[in-house]
């Protein structure tokens, strides 16, 4: 018996994504980083939002604000993120990340650049464009419907 298209191309993206995780928690603990992999994309999330507001950060990682509650919370405690609300709105609660965070952010983006450069060099990606073109509308896709 076969096994369909369906749950092979199943297979192979819950397998990447699970390897990915796993290789880049481990080389962050090798680094020194002793946060998980979500609290790392928390702050990815507050670094890239235009206004770091916990609205707009949960937003961006599709989570509730009481989810995010708990990240900031820990990561806080960490000394990895600040809250701050502006003078005369204190219902607007802002979040400022610190030197540390951004050592971890560097670190985790070092990690991407080489994963990157590794498959494209082991696997002699840069000129297949069907590929690129697939996984690009494997990027909207996901986009558009979640």
């Amino acid at each position: 018996m076969s096994t369909s298209p369906k749950k092979i191309i199943n297979e192979l993206l819950v397998d990447v994504f699970n390897h990915i995780l796993s290789i880049e928690q481990e080389h962050l603990r090798k680094q020194g980083v002793n946060l998980s992999m979500n609290e790392v994309h928390v702050l990815e999330a507050i670094e890239k939002s235009e206004e770091a507001t916990m609205s707009n950060v949960a937003k961006r990682l599709r989570v509730t604000v009481g989810t995010l509650t708990t990240s900031i919370n820990r990561l806080v405690t960490k000394g990895y993120c600040e809250r701050y609300s502006k003078l005369g709105d204190k219902r607007k609660v802002f979040l400022k990340l610190t030197d540390d965070a951004y050592s971890v952010l560097k670190i985790h983006e070092a990690f991407h650049d080489e994963m990157i450069d590794a498959v494209i060099d082991d696997l002699k990606l840069e000129d297949n464009t069907v590929l690129i073109d697939s996984l690009e509308k494997l990027t909207e896709y996901f986009k558009e419907k979640y």
